[in-house]
């Protein structure tokens, strides 16, 4: 007796964003081959899915980020030179939190909002002491470390305040 299983192909990420914006987090993490495969993407506008012949036509904006260095990486043979000039047609660069003055200020005060309402809190607010500890940190791990930092004090805090000792 033979059992036959049919799977069902799904479109996987790349496909998903048609017509829409693919944000590629931590590009500078990609390895070569992962690499040449997405430049292939990029140029071609094609993908095909894991056990197809058939290929599918892609129409996605490609949007990257990275913490890394990209053209120095490109320099030492770890980041492919092609794919770096087709993702660098409009480049931002944001200054690390450390070097924004008050925006951990700002960006705390968004996260106590957000965190407040997640875990029932919303009326936490942050003291003297709490702004002067966010404006006098240095937040190597930035927005990121910044986030968790908040709502990791709105999870612990003893009571609606939050002082420069809740983080």
């Amino acid at each position: 007796r033979r059992v036959l299983f049919r799977s069902q192909a799904k479109a996987g990420m790349i496909e998903s964003a048609s017509g829409g914006t693919l944000f590629l987090d931590e590009i500078g993490e990609l390895d070569l081959a992962a690499q040449a495969k997405l430049l292939k993407v990029i140029e071609e506008r094609k993908v095909r899915r894991l056990g197809s012949v058939q290929e599918r036509n892609v129409d996605a904006r490609f949007l990257a980020a990275t913490s890394r260095d990209l053209e120095k990486m490109v320099r030492e043979g770890t980041f492919r030179a092609d794919l770096y000039f087709r993702l660098r047609m409009i480049r931002v660069q944001t200054p690390a939190l450390r070097e924004r003055g008050d925006d951990a200020v700002l960006l705390a005060g968004h996260f106590l909002a957000l965190f407040g309402e997640r875990y029932g809190r919303q009326r936490m607010w942050m003291g003297d002491d709490a702004l002067a500890a966010l404006r006098s940190y240095a937040w190597p791990g930035n927005v990121r470390e910044l986030r968790n930092t908040i709502e990791q004090a709105v999870i612990l805090a003893a009571d609606d305040r939050l002082g420069g000792a809740d983080f």
